[in-house]
């Protein structure tokens, strides 16, 4: 018999774009901000955020710097969590 309880998203591009965002969203950043501030694409963090786009390990670290964390901060994935 089929499972009818929906499972969270499990696709990295997903969850790590929802990880940047929440992080920018958390200092009052628009994604144009965040664009400035890393020296990255408006139009490629909204990729990103959308886990439209397979981020490059050297672009991971540029938006760490802008929003002052470790790169690893960026990679803490809520796998238990719903998509927003």
């Amino acid at each position: 018999m089929l499972s009818t309880v929906a499972t969270p998203p499990r696709d990295p591009l997903i969850l790590f774009g929802q990880r940047v965002a929440a992080l920018r969203r958390a200092r009052g950043w628009s994604q144009e901000r965040l664009a400035l501030e890393s020296g990255l694409a408006r139009s490629y963090l909204g990729g990103v955020e959308r886990g439209q786009r397979n981020i490059a390990l050297l672009n991971i670290v540029r938006l760490a710097e802008a929003l002052g964390c470790p790169p690893a901060e960026l990679l803490k994935l809520d796998c238990d969590r719903p998509a927003t």
